[in-house]
C-alpha cells in the first residue's frame, strides 16, 4: 500500500498527462485473506444538472468543447481514497511516502520522450497560461527530451498533504485555488465549489468477483472494481462468452486467428451493449435484478453467446438479465481516454492493483499549484435522455460518480485461494480489451505476462472491429471483412502492467508501448 501511494505521487509529477492528485482512482487491495475495493472516483458538483453538457442549441456539446475548461472538472478523489486505504493497510508513516516525490519536484526530473511527444501534439494546453509557462519554453516549444523540469509549487502541495493529510488539498488555500480556476475559466466555467471538495468521501466497496474456467480446466476467481466501474463486469462477460479454445485453434503464427477474433469481438459487442444499458453509479442506479452478478450469471452469458453467429452482428442490443425490464435507455458510445496503472506485490503476500486517471491527456487542460485538473465529468452521458424521453443511467446528477472503464484486476486460484495475478491498463474504454487480452493469453494460452502484453491489441466497443495498426497480416483483416466485420486499424496504446505467480515464482510484464517497467527485489 505504501509503495502505491509513493508511486502515485511521483506519477503526478513525471506523468502529469495521465494521472495525479487532481483526479480519481480505483484500488483493489489484498491482504493475504481479503480483497477490498477502494473507490476514489471523482463526483459531479452538487450544483451540476443533467443538462451540464447540453449547449445553447439544445444539443449535446462537441466532446472537446466540453473537455477544455472548468465544466468538465469533477471533485478529485485520489488523495482522500489513498488516505483511507493507508489508514487501514499502511505500514510506513504517511509523510514518509511523499519524500521521493517532493525531492524530485524540487530537484527536477528529465522530460521523457513520451511526455515531449504528447506536449508537441497537444493544442489546448497552451491556452492555460500556468500550464504554458510550465510545459513550454518562451517560444512556445515543449521542453526537449532530457530537460530538467522543476515543480516547486507541486512540492509545496506535497509537503502540505504530507503534514495535514487530504485536508490540505480539499480545504484551505489549495482548494480555493482549484475552485477559482474552475469557476473563472473565461469560455467554459465549471460548477465545482469549496463544499464539494470539503465533503468528498471515498468509498469502500465489495470487490466484484466471478469464476472463470480456463482451457487448463483450472477455475479462477477474477476480482475487479464494481460499478461505477464497468471494467470487471465487461471483462467477465467477454471471457465468459469467449470459449477457452486450445492455442492451436486460437493462435495463428503466434497471433490471434481471425476465427477467434470474430468470436471475441462479437462477445465484446454484447458486453458493451449491456454496459451502455445498465452500468452507472450504484448509489443512483439499481443493478438489474438487484445484483450486478446477474450480468455475469452463466445461464445469462450462455444465452447471450448463442447470439454470436457466423457473421458479425455489427451492433449488438442489450440483453435482459433479470425478470424486471429496466426503465433506462442505453447510452450511446462516447469517447474515453486516459489513465495510469500500477500493480504491486510484496514479500508479505499483500497485493494491489490500482488504475488512476485525470481522464483525457492533460485532463481539462487546467493547471493549478503544479498539477493538472481532471475532465472526468465527460465520462457521463452528454445526453440525459434518449430520443423517446427515457432517462440514461449514466447521465449527470449532483454528487454522482461517472461510469468508468478502469479495470484493476486481481486473480485467484479458486481451489487453493492463492493469489495468481495482478493486472490492469490505461486506455479509456479499450482498457477492458487490453485487460481481457492479457488475462486470456496468460490463463488459456500459457503465455508469460510479457508475451500476453506484447500481443497486438484488438476489440470492439459495439461498433467497428478495431485492430492495432500494422500488427495483423492482411489475410486476417480480409478474413474478418468476409465475416461482415467493419475493420479499422488504429493506434491502440495500452499501458499494461501484470504480475503473475506460476509454480511459486513471480513473472512480471510491462507494456513496451509506454514507459512502464517491471521492478523487484
Amino acid at each position: 500500500m505504501d509503495a502505491a501511494i509513493a508511486v502515485q505521487m511521483v506519477l503526478t509529477l513525471v506523468e502529469p498527462q495521465s494521472s495525479g492528485i487532481g483526479g480519481g482512482a480505483f484500488l483493489l487491495h489484498y491482504d493475504g485473506k481479503h480483497t477490498v475495493a477502494y473507490d476514489g472516483r471523482e463526483t459531479a458538483p452538487m450544483a451540476a444538472t443533467e443538462n451540464l453538457f447540453i449547449g445553447a442549441d439544445g444539443k449535446p456539446m462537441a466532446f472537446l468543447d466540453a473537455v477544455v475548461g472548468g465544466r468538465s472538472v469533477g471533485t478529485p478523489g485520489t488523495v482522500r481514497m489513498l488516505e483511507l486505504a493507508h489508514a487501514k493497510h499502511g505500514k510506513l508513516p504517511w509523510a514518509k511516502l511523499f519524500e521521493q516525490a517532493i525531492a524530485m519536484a524540487e530537484n527536477g526530473f528529465a522530460v521523457s520522450s513520451r511526455l515531449h511527444t504528447l506536449l508537441k501534439a497537444e493544442t489546448y494546453l497552451k491556452k492555460d497560461p500556468v500550464a504554458a509557462a510550465y510545459f513550454y519554453d518562451a517560444k512556445g516549444e515543449p521542453w526537449p527530451v532530457g530537460h530538467v523540469l522543476k515543480n516547486p509549487e507541486l512540492a509545496a502541495v506535497f509537503k502540505a498533504i504530507a503534514r495535514e493529510g487530504s485536508k490540505a488539498l480539499h480545504e484551505g488555500a489549495v482548494a480555493q485555488a482549484i475552485v477559482t480556476k474552475v469557476q473563472s475559466h473565461p469560455g467554459n466555467p465549471g460548477k465545482l465549489a469549496l463544499s464539494d471538495l470539503a465533503n468528498y468521501q471515498p468509498k469502500t466497496r465489495d470487490a466484484f468477483c466471478s469464476d472463470y474456467t480456463a482451457a487448463t480446466k483450472i477455475t479462477y476467481v477474477i476480482c475487479g472494481m464494481p460499478p461505477p466501474s464497468s471494467g470487471a463486469i465487461a471483462v467477465a462477460q467477454i471471457l465468459g462468452m469467449t470459449p477457452a479454445l486450445s492455442a492451436g485453434e486460437s493462435l495463428d503464427a503466434k497471433l490471434p486467428s481471425a476465427k477467434w477474433l470474430h468470436r471475441y469481438t462479437e462477445a465484446s459487442r454484447l458486453a458493451f451493449a449491456d454496459r451502455g444499458q445498465y452500468v452507472a453509479d450504484p448509489d443512483f442506479v439499481q443493478a438489474p435484478g438487484g445484483s450486478w452478478h446477474t450480468l455475469v450469471a452463466p445461464g445469462y452469458l450462455n444465452e447471450r453467446a448463442k447470439l454470436i453467429g457466423e457473421k458479425s452482428m455489427k451492433v449488438a442490443k442489450p440483453g435482459n438479465p433479470a425478470p424486471v425490464k429496466t426503465s433506462y435507455a442505453p447510452m450511446a458510445d462516447q469517447v474515453e481516454y486516459g489513465t495510469s496503472h500500477i500493480s504491486i506485490l510484496d514479500a508479505q503476500g499483500n497485493a494491489i492493483a490500482m488504475t488512476t486517471t485525470i481522464e483525457a491527456g492533460f485532463g481539462s487542460r487546467l493547471m493549478v499549484r503544479g498539477f493538472l485538473l481532471n475532465n472526468e465529468l465527460t465520462d457521463f452521458s452528454f445526453a440525459p435522455k434518449s430520443a423517446d424521453g427515457m432517462p440514461i443511467a449514466n447521465r449527470v446528477e449532483p454528487g454522482k460518480r461517472p461510469r468508468s472503464s478502469m479495470a484493476p484486476t486481481l486473480v485467484f486460484d479458486k481451489a487453493t485461494g492463492q493469489l495468481v495475478a495482478s493486472a490492469g491498463s490505461p486506455g479509456g474504454a479499450l482498457i477492458i480489451h487490453y485487460t481481457a487480452k492479457t488475462l486470456y493469453g496468460v490463463l488459456n494460452w500459457g503465455l508469460t505476462p510479457q508475451e500476453a502484453i506484447n500481443l497486438p491489441n484488438f476489440g470492439s466497443t459495439n461498433g467497428p472491429t478495431v485492430l492495432e495498426e500494422k500488427r495483423f497480416p492482411a489475410s486476417t483483416i480480409e478474413a474478418l471483412k468476409a465475416l461482415n466485420h467493419e475493420v479499422r486499424e488504429m493506434d491502440m496504446t495500452s499501458g499494461l502492467q501484470a504480475i503473475y505467480r506460476s509454480q511459486g515464482k513471480l513473472q512480471g510484464g510491462a507494456d513496451p508501448r509506454r514507459e512502464g517497467v517491471v521492478m523487484g527485489e
